[in-house]
């Protein structure tokens, strides 16, 4: 990239000889040009963009502020254009002053060929306990987030084997704080939930616009493509791009694969808040279909979206780039999962204890001494979310990448 115009200003032209963006200019304005031109090809909401011209990054955005800010606020623009019929407003609605409920940009350049993942950064397992409840006997988990499965498989094995030897119908998993982390980890918990009869059943998939589907997303030619141990792949006798990633639904589709002893479940309790987010949304909505699932407590964060990095300068830009949609294909909870029990959270909570509010409503539940009703919180638009775990939850900090995204067959 060059960092002044030094010749009469040209424009790039792509293959339907649509006017794109000048060829000329600073690194600023490329870099304005670039955010802009593949949220055009890669954003999951990209029917809301207009074209180039209409846009028109470089005068928009004239002295706006320093680099980032002034790139932090033509991505934050972009994320509102797409408004969600069913509230009248964005998608990304921001939760905190202006930053999009999910796309983010950072300095410092991402991991290429990897999805990226957004928690807070906490054990696995908190607490697990079996918890004998009038006549039934109930599985109990608290799960401070979802880290690598390599740090996390073998305390996960030894919680759920212990489970196991109670033969528990109903089991409670509290994800009140869990703002999510590496959806291969919530995977692996999925699969030590489920019994064997589910084996080969849709999970969730992930879902691109249609240009990402077919293909036709060119502009990712200049993003390289790794493979999982950072080395650059070869496809067809070249190097790979990230163009070449298989963004079909097929391709994308997560299935079951029972792990452990665990065969009894029948029912999932959820204790949930604010900050249950992202890989904790997905391992609710992936076991909606096939289990009675509860959520207790307050509204999550609601983040049915995923995305991976951009490399663009010395930036990393995260697009919205899917939808993660369980076997029903459903995925609208954009604004957050509403509790079937609603009960306020306090700071602190004793985990595992049964007069613990959420746990005792949820015991309740399962012996059948307290009813479903719809409350005030239950209903509520607020998200509850603290201000640290919101910058946490939106990206600014606490990237983790998965090497997920497969080069097509």
């Amino acid at each position: 990239m060059g960092t002044s115009a030094c010749k009469k200003a040209q424009v790039s032209v792509d293959d339907a000889d649509e006017i794109i963006s000048p060829t000329t200019g600073t690194r600023s304005q490329f870099t304005l040009d670039s955010i802009f031109l593949y949220a055009k090809q890669v954003y999951l909401w990209n029917d809301a963009l207009p074209g180039y011209a209409e846009f028109n990054p470089r005068q928009k955005y004239v002295g706006i502020g320093s680099d980032i800010t002034t790139f932090r606020k033509e991505l934050f623009d972009i994320s509102q254009l797409k408004i969600n019929a069913a509230t009248g407003s964005p998608y990304e609605l921001p939760v905190y002053f202006e930053n999009p409920k999910y796309s983010n940009l950072q300095l410092g350049r991402s991991i290429p060929g990897s999805t990226a993942g957004v928690g807070i950064p906490s054990t696995a397992v908190l607490t697990s306990k079996i918890i004998p409840s009038g006549n039934k006997t109930v599985a109990y988990l608290a799960l401070g987030s979802f880290p690598s499965l390599s740090s996390s498989k073998a305390v996960l094995d030894q919680a759920f084997a212990e489970l196991a030897t109670a033969n528990p119908k109903a089991i409670v998993i509290d994800l009140r704080g869990n703002g999510g982390g590496y959806l291969e980890t919530a995977e692996y918990v999925a699969d030590l939930i489920i019994p064997a009869s589910l084996n080969g059943k849709v999970m969730y998939s992930e879902v691109f616009n249609p240009a990402m589907q077919n293909g036709t997303a060119a502009i990712l030619k200049h993003q390289p493509y790794l493979d999982a141990n950072g080395k650059m792949a070869v496809y067809n006798g070249r190097n790979a791009t990230m163009a070449d990633v298989d963004y079909t639904i097929a391709g994308n589709t997560y299935k079951f694969n029972k792990k452990g002893s665990l065969q009894t479940i029948e029912s999932v309790y959820f204790i949930v808040s604010g900050n249950t987010a992202s890989a904790s949304e997905m391992l609710i909505s992936s076991l909606k279909p096939y289990f009675d699932v509860k959520l207790i407590g307050e509204k999550t964060y609601g983040k049915p979206v995923g995305f991976f990095g951009i490399n663009i300068d010395q930036y990393s830009v995260y697009l919205s780039s899917f939808l993660i949609k369980n076997a029903n294909g459903w995925s609208d909870y954009f604004t957050g999962m509403q509790p079937d029990v609603a009960v306020k959270g306090v700071d602190n909570p004793v985990l595992g204890d049964p007069t613990e509010s959420c746990l005792s409503a949820a015991l309740e539940l399962i012996n059948g001494t307290k009813k479903l009703a719809v409350s005030k919180l239950a209903t509520t638009d607020k998200i509850t979310v603290n201000k640290t775990d919101l910058l946490l939850l939106t990206g600014v900090e606490s990237i983790m990448f998965e090497n997920r995204l497969r080069l097509r067959r």
